[in-house]
C-alpha cells in the first residue's frame, strides 16, 4: 500500500482524514438562502488566521497564482510601476505575472538563498521622489530556497523612506503554520491558497486585502472578470458567490479553520518550528549546507539542502520516489539538479518526520553521499524527545 507514505513537499500537503470527510459532500445548491450558513462563517474566521480585524477576506477558485493574479488586476493599471526583489523561483514568477500584465516591474536580484532586501527596498522607494512605485511586492516564504523574509522589516523600511506603496505579501507556503500579522505588518494584500497549511485539496486561493488597497480599485485599469474583487464581495454580502464556488473545498476550508483553532494558532506554530528544527539537526548531522543563508532566514515549512559537488539533487528524490515511494522536492531554477527540499508543514507529527528522513539516508546510502545511516535520524530523535515534554504541556 504505498499510497500511504506521508509527502515531503512543501505543498500540496498532507490532507489528514478529517478534512478528507468534510471534503466528500454530495452536490448543493449554493444559491440556495442556507448557503450563507456555511460560507459566512468561513469568511470570518479566516481573517483570524491573517491575524486581521480591518482585511477583507475574498476566495476564488484558483491556486496561489491565481491569487498573485487577483491581487494586480483589481488594484493596479497598465504601465504602473511595481518593485519587487527576486530571490528564488516563486519571486521570479511574481515578476513574470507582472510583466505579462504589462506593468513597469523594477527588479532587485539577490541571492538565492537570501531574504527580501528591506535596505535596498527603502532605497528604492526613497529615490521615487514622484511616488510613481505603486505597489511593493514580496514572498514572505520563498519555497524554492526555504527562506523566510521579515515584513515587519519591509513595512518599517517603506514608512521610512515615507513612500505611499501598497505592500502585497505572497503567504501562500507560510500562512496557517507561522506567524503572519497582516494588521501589525501593514500589508495590503495577502495571498494565500488551500493546499499547504490549510491542508486542503488544490483550487482555492485565499486573500485578504486592506481598506487602502479596495480603494485602489476605483482608479485600477487592467481587466478583470473572473477575478473581480467587486463582483465577488458583491455576492459575498449576502453569502453568496458570482459563480460557481469550490463547494467541497468551502466545506474543507470550515474544518481545517476548527482544526487549527482547536490546536491554537501559537501551538501550530511552534509544532512547525519544532518539526523544522529536527530537520536542520538531521541536515546539519550529515555534513550538508542548508540554501538558506543564515539562521533567521529559516523557513518553518521548508527546508531547501545542497548536495554535495558532483552529485545531482534529481537523481537522489528520483530514487526516493522509485525505491521507497516517498516523495520530496526537486531544486527549482537555478537550483535545479543542486538541491532538493524537505517540506514540513500542514499535517505532520515529529514521527512522520524522522519516516522522512530515514527514507532521505537510505536513498543518500544507495547514491553514495558521503553520510552515515542512522546520524541525521538519531539527531532528530535527540532534538524531538528533549523537546517533547514541552510540546506536552503546551498542548494540555
Amino acid at each position: 500500500m504505498p499510497s500511504q507514505n506521508p509527502v515531503f513537499i512543501p505543498g500540496p500537503t498532507n490532507i489528514p482524514d478529517r478534512l478528507r470527510q468534510a471534503m466528500q459532500v454530495q452536490t448543493q445548491d449554493h444559491r440556495a438562502p442556507d448557503f450563507v450558513d456555511t460560507f459566512a462563517p468561513v469568511l470570518r474566521d479566516t481573517r483570524r488566521v491573517f491575524a486581521t480585524t480591518q482585511g477583507q477576506i475574498l476566495t476564488f477558485p484558483a491556486s496561489g497564482t491565481g491569487g498573485w493574479e487577483a491581487a494586480v488586476v483589481n488594484t493596479l493599471s497598465p504601465g504602473d510601476k511595481v518593485l519587487i526583489a527576486r530571490y528564488g523561483m516563486f519571486s521570479h514568477r511574481w515578476i513574470d505575472l507582472c510583466q505579462r500584465h504589462g506593468l513597469d516591474v523594477l527588479v532587485i536580484d539577490c541571492d538565492w538563498g537570501s531574504g527580501a532586501p528591506a535596505r535596498r527596498f527603502e532605497q528604492a522607494l526613497s529615490e521615487d521622489k514622484a511616488c510613481e512605485i505603486r505597489a511593493v511586492l514580496v514572498t514572505h516564504n520563498e519555497t524554492a530556497t526555504g527562506v523566510r523574509s521579515d515584513i515587519a522589516a519591509v513595512r518599517a523600511a517603506m514608512d521610512a523612506a515615507g513612500h505611499p506603496a501598497m505592500l502585497f505579501v505572497d503567504c501562500v507556503s507560510s500562512l496557517a503554520s507561522m506567524d503572519f500579522q497582516f494588521d501589525a505588518w501593514g500589508v495590503d494584500i495577502a495571498v494565500s491558497g488551500s493546499q499547504k497549511g490549510f491542508m486542503l485539496a488544490t483550487g482555492m486561493a485565499i486573500l485578504c486585502a486592506s481598506p487602502k488597497a479596495l480603494a485602489a480599485m476605483e482608479t485600477a485599469k487592467l481587466p478583470r472578470t473572473y477575478f473581480d474583487f467587486r463582483d465577488m464581495m458583491a455576492a459575498n454580502a449576502s453569502g453568496g458567490f458570482p459563480y460557481t464556488p469550490p463547494l467541497q473545498l468551502i466545506y474543507g476550508l470550515a474544518e481545517s479553520l476548527k482544526m487549527l483553532f482547536e490546536e491554537g494558532l501559537e501551538n501550530v506554530y511552534a509544532r512547525h518550528f519544532r518539526l523544522a528544527e529536527g530537520v536542520r539537526r538531521a541536515v546539519d548531522a550529515w555534513g550538508l549546507e542548508l540554501v538558506a543563508h543564515s539562521r533567521d532566514l529559516y523557513s518553518d515549512t521548508v527546508t531547501a539542502v545542497h548536495v554535495p559537488k558532483g552529485f545531482d539533487s534529481n537523481a537522489l528524490t528520483d530514487h526516493a520516489f522509485n525505491a521507497y515511494g516517498v516523495s520530496f522536492g526537486i531544486g527549482l531554477g537555478e537550483l535545479n539538479g543542486q538541491a532538493f527540499r524537505i517540506g514540513h508543514l500542514g499535517s505532520l507529527t515529529d514521527v512522520m518526520v524522522l519516516s522522512g528522513l530515514a527514507t532521505l539516508e537510505m536513498a543518500m546510502a544507495d547514491l553514495d553521499y558521503p553520510i552515515s545511516l542512522g546520524s541525521g535520524v538519531a539527531a532528530a530523535q535527540e532534538y524531538y524527545r528533549s523537546t517533547r515534554a514541552a510540546t506536552t504541556r503546551a498542548a494540555a
